[in-house]
């Protein structure tokens, strides 16, 4: 069965041994691994929404439940992340920079879907946009090197592709939101 206590101390030591993402994915991996162990841990998805396991300044670990068809535009984290997916799919386009653009716009540069038991990292320099393309609520633990919540970085106007302060708490909005398609 999914521990959360022992999740996020195997979390820690994972991170403690490796600054990097790579121990901390092995981690990840091996708990998406049984998906049933994780909603049996963590609680039936039943609403969209951020929920915090962990959060210091050296580690943040959410359960994150992506509602239906729900879109987050092009945003960064400025630290590592591990996605760890148990339920549904998200969809991730990968982003980068324009050379030489005073308004920070950014192109469109990969992508990648993300299915139930995979895990995958992020590099501290990604910017991505999050999709979860299905009509049913999508689970996925997410961790990150660092104070997710508290760290300044961007997110990108979906229509001009500038870049702008990001918005901690327009996107936890969202989230709240994306319950009423859930319903």
């Amino acid at each position: 069965m999914f521990d959360q206590e022992q999740f996020v101390e195997d979390c820690k030591a994972a991170q403690a041994g490796d600054s990097s993402h790579k121990a901390v994915r092995e981690v990840v991996a091996r708990a998406v691994s049984d998906p049933a162990a994780v909603i049996t841990g963590l609680g039936e998805p039943t609403a969209g929404g951020v929920h915090k396991l962990h959060n210091t300044d050296e580690l943040t670990i959410i359960n994150v439940i992506w509602g239906p068809q729900m879109v987050l535009k092009p945003h960064n984290h400025n630290m590592w992340a591990v996605i760890g997916l148990y339920t549904g799919r998200e969809d991730n386009i990968f982003w980068r920079r324009l050379p030489d653009d005073a308004d920070g716009c950014i192109e469109a540069a990969g992508a990648i879907a993300m299915m139930e038991k995979e895990a995958h990292p992020l590099g501290p320099d990604i910017i991505h946009s999050v999709t979860n393309p299905i009509p049913r609520l999508s689970g996925a633990i997410h961790v990150y090197g660092g104070n997710f919540f508290e760290e300044p970085r961007s997110e990108w106007d979906p229509g001009d592709l500038n870049e702008h302060p990001y918005d901690v708490e327009a996107t936890l909005r969202k989230f709240e939101a994306s319950s009423e398609s859930a319903a």
